[in-house]
């Protein structure tokens, strides 16, 4: 198939009910809670901004770390060309975003995709668990050499838990201000996994994006969807760019994934979401599920 650019908007009804929860995630015994209608139409390869960095990308990215840890993961697992593959798959859908990690060993396989494309066409986004500054401009070097790429859309410290993680990590922080500076990054900024953390996130100028756990059965997140939401919505008000993720809650909402991107859609807060497909099949069945939420 032909690389091509191009943006499809899907019109698609709305009518999905809650089964045990209420719209926020908290649990109910009662009746189905109905959700609210969408106002607008939503697809996977909408043109969206993140925040106010100024970078445009797809709503949908493709995720390649599902259960990622020990440089593996789901999408891995696929082999360099199974995943590369993929991602091109969905670039020929209209996806324009690659969300990639040092711990799911993902560079490579984006790497051998970034050949085939046009490299200002992409958006990549990587993270590191740096805590070090040496450590953290060595990962900047190594990580663009395994990307093969001279520059790195999107940067993030990797799954921070700590509450004062902004005075902790600032020699971090600096080396990441620097690699902007010299056009080496365009934006940094953090994945959170605890809600002090993330709140510690919402208040600091120097995060541009977050990649933040929402989904509404409160499944591998920081903590209750409301809470979750409130401090997104605070970050959403000072410009910061919001990718949401665990958007299935892990596997969680496997059979109840209408529900989950409906909820995700309705938020009004993220800029664009993550979900890690494993097969083509599974691709194109959760774009055409965005479009039909």
């Amino acid at each position: 198939m032909k690389r091509r650019d191009f943006i499809t908007s899907t019109a698609y009804g709305v009518g999905a009910a809650w089964l045990g929860t209420n719209w926020f995630g908290a649990k109910m015994t009662g009746q189905p809670f109905a959700a609210p209608v969408l106002t607008q139409k939503f697809s996977a390869t909408d043109t969206v901004v993140l925040g106010s960095t100024g970078i445009h990308t797809s709503r949908l990215a493709m995720g390649t770390g599902t259960v990622g840890s020990g440089h593996h993961s789901h999408q891995t697992a696929l082999g360099i060309k199974g995943l590369s593959d993929l991602l091109l798959n969905g670039y020929d859908q209209g996806l324009r975003f690659f969300d990639s990690a040092d711990s799911y060993g993902s560079h490579p396989h984006v790497a051998e995709a970034l050949k085939h494309v046009p490299r200002d066409k992409v958006t990549v986004l990587t993270k590191s668990w740096a805590r070090d500054p040496v450590e953290m401009r060595s990962d900047i070097d190594r990580f663009r050499r395994e990307l093969g790429t001279e520059y790195i859309d999107l940067f993030l410290m990797h799954c921070l838990t700590e509450g004062d993680w902004t005075e902790r990590y600032k020699g971090v922080m600096d080396v990441l201000s620097e690699a902007k500076q010299k056009g080496i990054i365009r934006a940094h900024g953090c994945s959170c996994h605890s809600i002090e953390a993330l709140r510690a996130a919402a208040a600091s100028p120097w995060v541009d994006i977050d990649l933040a756990r929402i989904n509404p059965i409160e499944s591998h997140m920081d903590a209750d969807p409301a809470t979750v939401v409130s401090v997104l919505k605070q970050m959403k008000a000072s410009g910061k760019a919001l990718v949401g993720m665990k958007i299935l809650g892990q596997g969680d909402m496997s059979n109840r994934q209408d529900e989950a991107l409906h909820y995700a859609l309705s938020l009004g807060v993220l800029d664009a979401f993550t979900i890690g497909a494993e097969s083509r099949a599974e691709q194109e069945d959760l774009i055409r599920r965005i479009a039909a939420a």
